[in-house]
């Protein structure tokens, strides 16, 4: 059923090209005027198409909000069928024509397994750009496997000198899986003021609440143990394996020069935090973590700013003393879950990850620029300390490919349909907003 409904909207976006071009051919057979290649060839999108909208120039036409909504239906062994909606959205705050754009994205998704799926997430700058906030609040009541620590080999549960190895120790777990079952309230909130032109530097608070943690596979009596990847964790550092918290303050600095922070066709970002958790305001143990991320955009064509290269690093590490199991960095659980296509949400969790990527950004569609593709590529490395797996011990690479719509010329906001290739593995992914 889902290859039957991508297969449809292919379809459509074709056709949707098709007429764009075929409008832009009979304006320069019947206009009387003497407009230029140039002048009809500027940057559409699917909605000039559906309204029958007259080609003009690309000018931003308001500084009111902008909002993409997208019916969000589908399904998965893990979540049962689901369905909600999601939307993006741009607006730009004060009335200084430098002030930059601020982007955000709304998500409530349902599924028939009694889950909850929701988060908003904001970049938001203040008139001027003399601030910058960023947020990421979310409620999950949630469903997802855990596959242990590290990018190395499935037999990465620690030994635990409480719980003795016998053969049901030993079951073959497809892919290393186990399933569980928690709920999750974030609200990560930060604030940063210009310091010099593009650089910022604050501070924040982040709150990260597990509980209702079931791992569906912990099975322990006398004389039957199968121990899972979380419970070895929490045992070993002085977790409840049921419930936990990470409450912190951290430390900020930012540097960005991008045009846009939608879609960005040049410039660059870099990201920095530390984070230190505190028993004193609510977390379950001490500890520390440091985040940092860049990105840049390289373009290929003067005339075509579409057509670039796009780079994405980041890592993850622990600091000092100890980091919930399920607040460990992992793939897809980046601000816009994007990271680690080609791989399931979490399928590489570690006390330290490194990840980066590589995409490759086009036009498709001749003069109205509404259908893009992609190429990319991504490798991931995550460590194992409990079981000496180092970080860049092993690699885990992805690739893929996919189409990109542009629904809002004025902000860039493109659909995006993305196809992964991982080891043993393979996913589909829809969003709004690019990747990075």
């Amino acid at each position: 059923m889902l290859t039957l409904l991508f297969r449809n909207f292919l379809v459509f976006v074709y056709l949707c090209a098709g007429f764009t071009c075929f409008g832009q051919e009979t304006a320069r057979s019947h206009s009387g005027d003497s407009l230029s290649a140039d002048t009809l060839c500027v940057q559409q999108d699917i909605f000039d198409v559906l309204t029958k909208n007259k080609i003009q120039p690309l000018e931003i036409p308001s500084r009111k909000v902008r909002a993409i909504i997208i019916p969000l239906i589908g399904s998965s062994p893990s979540t049962g069928l689901q369905f909600g909606v999601g939307s993006s959205l741009s607006w730009t705050f004060g009335k200084h024509p430098l002030t930059r754009l601020s982007a955000g994205s709304l998500q409530l998704l349902y599924t028939t397994e009694r889950q909850l799926i929701s988060y908003i997430r904001t970049n938001m700058f203040l008139d001027r750009n003399r601030i910058f906030i960023q947020t990421d609040w979310r409620m999950y009541l949630f469903r997802l496997p855990t596959y242990g620590l590290g990018t190395g080999t499935e037999d990465n549960i620690p030994f635990i000198p409480e719980y003795p190895e016998n053969s049901d120790n030993h079951v073959s777990y497809e892919g290393g899986k186990f399933p569980m079952k928690y709920n999750w309230f974030k609200f990560h909130n930060v604030v940063l003021w210009e310091l010099a032109a593009h650089l910022y530097g604050g501070i924040g608070y982040h709150l990260d609440y597990y509980y209702a943690i079931k791992d569906v596979d912990l099975k322990l009596d006398s004389s039957y143990n199968t121990v899972t990847p979380h419970f070895a964790y929490c045992t070993l550092h002085g977790f409840d394996p049921e419930k936990y918290a990470a409450s912190g303050i951290s430390l900020n600095f930012a540097y960005d020069t991008r045009d846009n922070i939608i879609n960005a066709y040049k410039g660059f970002f870099v990201n920095m935090n530390y984070r230190y958790n505190f028993k004193d305001i609510g977390s379950a143990r001490n500890g520390s973590q440091f985040w940092t991320e860049f990105r840049t955009y390289i373009g290929l064509s003067e005339k075509i700013p579409r057509h670039l290269l796009a780079f994405w690093v980041y890592g993850s590490f622990k600091v000092t003393g100890e980091i919930p199991y399920l607040n460990l960095m992992s793939n897809g659980f980046d601000q816009m879950n994007s990271s680690g296509r080609g791989y399931a949400q979490g399928r590489w969790r570690g006390e330290d990850l490194v990840y980066g990527e590589v995409e490759y950004r086009f036009p498709i569609s001749p003069c109205s620029g509404i259908v893009g593709g992609v190429l990319f590529a991504n490798v991931t490395t995550a460590s194992n300390r409990d079981m000496n797996v180092p970080l860049f011990g092993y690699l885990k690479p992805g690739a893929g490919f996919g189409l990109r719509i542009m629904v809002g010329k004025y902000d860039r906001t493109n659909i995006l349909i993305d196809f992964g290739l991982g080891e043993l593995s393979k996913g589909l992914y829809l969003q709004a907003q690019e990747i990075f």
